[in-house]
């Protein structure tokens, strides 16, 4: 397989998947990136709590 090839598979592909519009409807961007941002709060809490030496 050729690089040509490839690319012009991994474009077709991406045209394929514009007109399905990609996002559920149940998915919330807001509450996705609400929780997001609270399990990496929640983790840099952890880490600081464990990381008492300096």
């Amino acid at each position: 397989m050729s690089f040509h090839s490839a690319a012009a598979q991994l474009v077709t592909l991406a045209a394929e998947g514009e007109e399905h519009g990609g996002n559920h409807e149940s998915l919330s961007p807001y509450v996705t990136g609400g929780s997001a941002l609270v399990i990496l709060l929640l983790l840099l809490w952890v880490t600081t709590r464990f990381n008492r030496d300096r």
